[in-house]
């Protein structure tokens, strides 16, 4: 492992606050040390109080933030002596101790302290790092873990046995630290939990976890993972309906729509090929602060009934083990497992997924090597259980609050890369989808950089390009929920007496044929949606009331209304509610060019600004009040609403 530490860089970071927030970012950024929020570092300053006493604070990271982009306010301020007193205490309940460590901040703007706080203040040092090293964790969790830890760093490590985080953990540290730290010790190993170390710079303490955690590798290196051979499956593998009927299962059991994300790499497959998976893949995490419940499942070509089977036998042995409702921590698995498909990561956002799958991978790598030591061995189910159903825990779920509209939900929008289409898929972003964009502008890849958000670009004109793009939306969010036909043209203006076949050809084929055969192609994925499928179809006011010069339009926005109808009428049975919306004059769309918008405003004898509010409300409609209105028609108010035809033109009088 290079150290990364600039002194020019580090410079740019004054105090010891700063400094703190300078290292944290080091160790943040490295993922084979701190994944997605995991970590800790602090610093011991003095400060005044109100009253210009000296008062020691412990500035310790607040829970739930990111180490990689910590700032100085991301840091809450503990007073440091009130910490250690309370390791003097006999016993101290969950609540007690949270209500204590809650009180004990100095600042109310500051972000929830750390779980870990107390051990941070039991270290005499000025600076305490702690991660969650790969190479530490492969070589703690195998059965003769502590031994190898003591023989790579002798008496210079303090060794810790896994205690439950929290107040356990901080009164087991207290003792053993009181008799076994000294000048020589540059380190405390957690086993089955992480790495501390400390120094009286912040340069001291990075250089130190560096030095470490390069002992831990170097170990490591004379136990290499032996090379396994990977079957790689066939890219050409139809796998969205199967993917979505997973996605039905385990949202299920969770009791919540879930996002799936899946991973047929190398690395994947080899694990999940593995001869030993059965047993490897059921023991638990490489440590409990990164609990990722997983099932081994042979899911390729098993009908979903078995699989259904399944997920009732270990719904059922969760609700056994705990008396808490499944809404505030359900029992669905993080983590998806089989050896045709490789891993399936699953969150209630695509966030969590990503998250899910990242500490897999990491979970992998460690599993790989300590087997290659010795065998790997995690924390018993039972503490692993009681972790994640640690009060503090369940009340960090409570404050995580409501979630999103379509939170684990996904939708698909064509036409994305700009006007309504773009904001349609900005609507349903903010409402806690997941959502695919298609666009046959190559810009859609790149339209938003989250995890969130897949950008393909297609032809919607290519049954091809619309089945690949639909197998790469299961791929990458499971399935399915939400489907807006947005993609359109609006031709030149021409009479019924000039217009050409081509002209009108091409118009059906991307108005009308495209859209049949996207809602084809999805029908599968929609019907298997956790909330139900919705289908809203952005139409037109030329529907009802169509205008002069716009034929190949007007027909082939009229001929979709009537689709929209049928599928209405067919898919109901699916649980599945099909809506349109009929936009007028929305002028900031890439169907306007200047050269279509000074024909229309002829056609009528207007100007052009006089066309753009010709509407009863004499006001102009944007793409974003288009969104909205589909957003909506896809949430909970529509819920019980098909076939319907909603305008959003500012009134029309012909329409009225």
């Amino acid at each position: 492992m290079q150290n990364q530490w600039n002194p020019e860089v580090a410079a740019h970071f004054p105090g010891d606050l700063g400094q703190c927030v300078y290292a944290s970012r080091l160790l943040g950024a490295d993922p084979d040390l701190v994944l997605h929020g995991g970590g800790n570092t602090s610093v011991k300053i003095v400060r005044p109080t109100i009253f210009g006493e000296p008062e020691a604070l412990l500035y310790v990271k607040g829970s739930g933030s990111d180490l990689a982009r910590i700032a100085a306010q991301d840091f809450a301020p503990v007073r440091l002596d009130h910490l250690r007193r309370l390791t003097t205490l006999e016993t101290l309940s969950d609540s007690q101790w949270h209500n204590e460590l809650r009180g004990s901040v100095v600042d109310a703007s500051a972000p929830p302290v750390s779980v870990e706080a107390m051990l941070h203040a039991l270290l005499p040092a000025k600076y305490v790092f702690h991660t969650h090293s790969d190479a530490v964790l492969a070589i703690t969790n195998t059965p003769g873990g502590a031994e190898r830890i003591r023989a790579i760093y002798g008496d210079t490590v303090v060794i810790v046995p896994y205690v439950r985080p929290g107040f356990p953990v901080a009164k087991h540290c207290a003792a053993i630290f009181q008799a076994e730290l000294s000048a020589r010790t540059t380190g405390v190993v957690l086993l089955r939990h992480g790495l501390f170390s400390f120094g009286e710079t912040a340069q001291a303490a990075y250089d130190q976890m560096i030095s470490l955690v390069n002992q831990a590798e170097a170990y490591l290196a004379s136990y290499p993972v032996p090379p396994a051979p990977v079957n790689m499956p066939d890219p050409q593998l139809i796998l969205r309906q199967e993917l979505a009927e997973l996605r039905l299962a385990i949202s299920g059991a969770a009791g919540t729509p879930m996002i799936l994300a899946t991973h047929s790499d190398e690395q994947t497959l080899r694990f999940a090929q593995r001869p030993d998976l059965a047993v490897i893949s059921q023991q638990g995490p490489a440590t409990p602060d990164h609990v990722i419940r997983t099932k081994r499942v042979p899911m390729l070509g098993r009908n979903v009934a078995a699989f259904r089977a399944d997920y009732e036998a270990y719904v059922q042995e969760h609700q056994s083990r705990t008396s808490f409702a499944l809404t505030m921590l359900d029992p669905a698995p993080r983590v998806v497992l089989d050896p045709a498909l490789g891993m399936v990561a699953v969150g209630r956002s695509a966030q969590e997924a990503h998250i899910s799958g990242e500490i897999y991978r990491h979970t992998m790598t460690i599993i790989a090597q300590a087997t290659a030591i010795e065998s790997y061995l995690s924390e018993s189910a039972a503490e692993v259980f009681d972790f994640e159903y640690w009060e503090l825990e369940q009340a960090k779920l409570k404050r995580q609050g409501r979630p999103p509209m379509f939170a684990g939900e996904i939708g698909l929008v064509t036409g994305a890369a700009s006007g309504i289409g773009k904001a349609c898929v900005e609507s349903l972003l903010a409402r806690g989808a997941a959502v695919v964009g298609l666009d046959i502008n190559p810009t859609i890849a790149q339209l938003f950089d989250r995890p969130d958000f897949l950008g393909i670009r297609c032809d919607v004109t290519s049954e091809e390009q619309i089945i690949q793009a639909l197998e790469r939306t299961a791929r990458a969010f499971g399935g399915l929920d939400m489907l807006i036909l947005n993609a359109g043209i609006f031709p030149p203006s021409r009479r019924i007496e000039a217009m050409p076949t081509a002209e009108w050809r091409r118009t059906m084929t991307i108005n009308l044929d495209s859209n049949l055969i996207l809602m084809r192609e999805a029908h599968a994925l929609l019907k298997h949606a956790p909330r139900r499928g919705r289908v809203a179809i952005i139409g037109s006011k030329n529907v009802p009331a169509p205008g002069p010069g716009a034929g190949a339009y007007s027909a082939s926005k009229a001929a979709l209304n009537q689709l929209a109808r049928v599928a209405a009428l067919e898919w109901g049975q699916d649980g599945i509610r099909v809506n349109s919306l009929h936009p007028n004059a929305v002028f900031d769309t890439g169907l306007w060019t200047e050269e279509v918008l000074q024909a229309r405003a002829k056609n009528y004898g207007l100007t052009v600004e006089q066309y753009k509010t010709n509407n009863v409300l004499q006001i102009e409609v944007t793409s974003r009040d288009v969104a909205e209105l589909a957003a909506e028609m896809c949430g909970p108010l529509f819920a019980k609403t098909t076939a319907s035809q909603v305008p959003v033109d500012g009134g029309n009088d012909r329409v009225i």
